[in-house]
């Protein structure tokens, strides 16, 4: 966290305070502003249908599951069902240490893992939804710079394919020029594929043989709806949670401001999805 990022965390945990009517601001009040800048505001009055919040749960277990076996990946942090933000479910991972760089098996461990909640659709329900857009996207991402400016594909080499400005204006955009040919463009849409077919079927093998855990971490996200990393932690390696998290209080709304937010929330669009998982690079 950078200066600004840290007042903005205490001012937030000093917002949850007051409103708890607390005369000390605590840790708990610092957890729950953490969660709140880093994965977004709760929308616990947002109401999701159980076949919704069902898929969401699986979505979800299935990110956590595959980000916990990775080896090279960062460790679970929290795994929520409750809508934040644009998600209807976030998986949270936070890494151990500052990293500046990420090797070439990090970023493959990463497409597995944001594989994971669209396979989870696809074992338990034999269907899958559009929520896993934002996954596909940022997978998508991934492995085109992996490609394209990382030299991380051993058939197109070390040579960077275009021109990655950050920022252009639409009519130079639409006015550039590509600096490689046709036959070299499909060449790196075959391997941006290749790479995100492989950490797919990576990431279903990995599920089926964890499908008793898949159920486990599922069934208590809809009893709990959010789960901490020691939560994932026992439900994978012993069944059952040794410390189980407080069973999860209605919002108390009227009638009125219900309806309110529920015309608010209906109003989002398309872009809602299922699940979201942390950044991956840059």
């Amino acid at each position: 966290f950078s200066g600004a990022d840290l007042e903005n965390l205490v001012n937030e945990a000093a917002l949850f305070a007051a409103r708890g009517d607390k005369r000390l601001v605590r840790m708990e009040e610092f957890d729950k502003a953490k969660d709140k800048i880093m994965m977004g505001a709760e929308r616990k009055s947002m109401v999701m249908s159980e076949k919704e919040k069902r898929n969401t749960a699986y979505h979800e277990s299935g990110h956590a599951i595959i980000g916990r076996l990775m080896p090279d990946h960062d460790p679970v942090y929290k795994v929520t069902i409750i809508p934040r933000g644009r998600a209807l479910g976030v998986t949270m991972f936070l890494p151990e240490e500052d990293k500046y760089t990420q090797r070439k098996y990090e970023m493959l461990d990463h497409l597995v893992v944001a594989m994971g909640g669209r396979v989870a659709e696809e074992i338990v329900f034999g269907d899958v939804t559009n929520g896993a857009g934002g996954d596909i996207k940022m997978a998508t991402d991934i492995a085109r710079k992996m490609v394209c400016q990382w030299g991380m594909s051993d058939d197109l080499g070390m040579v960077e394919y275009g021109d990655h400005q950050e920022h252009k204006f639409l009519a130079r955009d639409m006015t550039a020029t590509r600096s490689y040919s046709e036959n070299t463009a499909q060449k790196i849409d075959s391997e941006v594929k290749r790479l995100i077919d492989t950490a797919y079927n990576k990431a279903r093998e990995m599920l089926l043989s964890h499908r008793e855990e898949l159920d486990l971490i599922a069934h208590a996200l809809l009893e709990y709806e959010t789960l901490g990393a020691s939560h994932v932690k026992d439900l994978m390696d012993d069944g059952e949670m040794s410390d189980p998290p407080a069973s999860p209080t209605p919002p108390e709304l009227d009638t009125v401001n219900k309806k309110k937010n529920n015309s608010e929330d209906s109003s989002l669009g398309d872009d809602i999805n299922p699940g979201e998982l942390s950044p991956v690079g840059a």
